[in-house]
């Protein structure tokens, strides 16, 4: 019995020295992730800096603290009531954009960091905006972005936290001005389309002014130049009769025979009611006659065809 109680005993203590050493061994191997940082503390003082990688503790003297990331982190914050110059009230939510830069100083330099972030960018927010108004903080959001992100940056940096950007995620003004700059918004877009409207008429009117001057214009040069035209045919025919009138040398008979030929020609309308006969038709008859009586060694068919075509 002395013999298997002892036995006992020392598997007993195999198992917990075996216990223990499994616990050591987990206690002093770790293992830091990419991109993971570690404060390590030993007897309670800061001793080292982790990096990504294996490492090994002394168990029970050396700890580690939480790990902390050292990506970029993105934080938004609730919207925050902001004061502007003319006294409105104006809910704006931001969003945070930084990086822990030194593990040491944002694990004993702040306590929280995020809400030390988020504290600040509220203060900040609220002095910056608060000399804007509402239309300069409306339309201004990248000069208080370059604002708040330079006060952050330098307030943050003991803390080892590097803020990258500060974007105003949404300016949201109270309803009553939200629903007066929604009216003056319709009435600037009808005052547009009336402009517009107005613009449009106008510039038609013009285009159709001068495409009728235009018109006019061309009508006038196209009845001008058919005139000059007329005229010039015109004048080229008396020209060529006139040629051949004198080349065909006629003699005094022909002529009074062509005058009385064309007189019947001038009565010949349906509206003529009195013919009157013009004086030079004496004239012509003497003229005939004379020509006649001096003419006594033509022909006698001549002479008939000659009184035949009398009228």
């Amino acid at each position: 019995m002395p013999d298997g109680a002892g036995a006992v005993v020392w598997l007993f203590v195999v198992i917990v020295l075996l216990i223990f050493v499994v616990i050591v061994l987990v206690r002093s191997v770790r293992i830091i992730p990419q991109a993971r940082a570690g404060v390590v503390e030993r007897l309670g003082k800061y001793q080292r800096t982790l990096n990504p990688g294996l490492t090994v503790l002394i168990p029970f003297v050396d700890r580690l603290l939480p790990l902390l990331d050292l990506r970029e982190q993105v934080v938004s914050f609730p919207p925050q009531p902001v004061i502007t110059e003319d006294n409105l009230v104006v809910s704006i939510d931001t969003v945070v954009y930084f990086q822990v830069t030194d593990p040491r100083a944002a694990t004993y330099e702040i306590a929280n960091y995020i809400q030390a972030v988020e504290q600040l960018t509220t203060t900040t927010l609220r002095n910056v905006v608060g000399g804007l108004n509402l239309e300069e903080a409306l339309t201004s959001r990248d000069q208080i972005n370059g604002q708040l992100r330079g006060v952050l940056d330098e307030a943050t940096g003991r803390w080892g936290i590097r803020v990258s950007r500060v974007e105003l995620k949404a300016i949201d003004p109270p309803l009553s001005i939200q629903d007066s700059m929604e009216k003056q918004m319709r009435a600037e877009r009808d005052r547009r389309a009336a402009i517009l409207t107005a613009e449009g008429t106008k510039q038609s009117a013009i285009l159709t002014a001068e495409g009728e001057r235009q018109s006019s214009i061309l009508k006038a040069e196209g009845d001008a130049k058919a005139a000059i035209l007329r005229a010039d045919g015109e004048s080229q025919a008396i020209q060529k009769v006139f040629d051949a009138i004198h080349k065909g040398n006629p003699t005094q008979k022909l002529l009074a025979y062509q005058y009385l030929q064309t007189l019947p020609k001038i009565a010949s309308g349906s509206s003529n009611k009195l013919w009157i006969i013009p004086s030079e038709v004496g004239e012509a008859l003497k003229g005939i006659g004379n020509v006649l009586g001096s003419t006594n060694g033509d022909s006698d068919d001549s002479a008939d065809v000659a009184r035949d075509q009398l009228p």
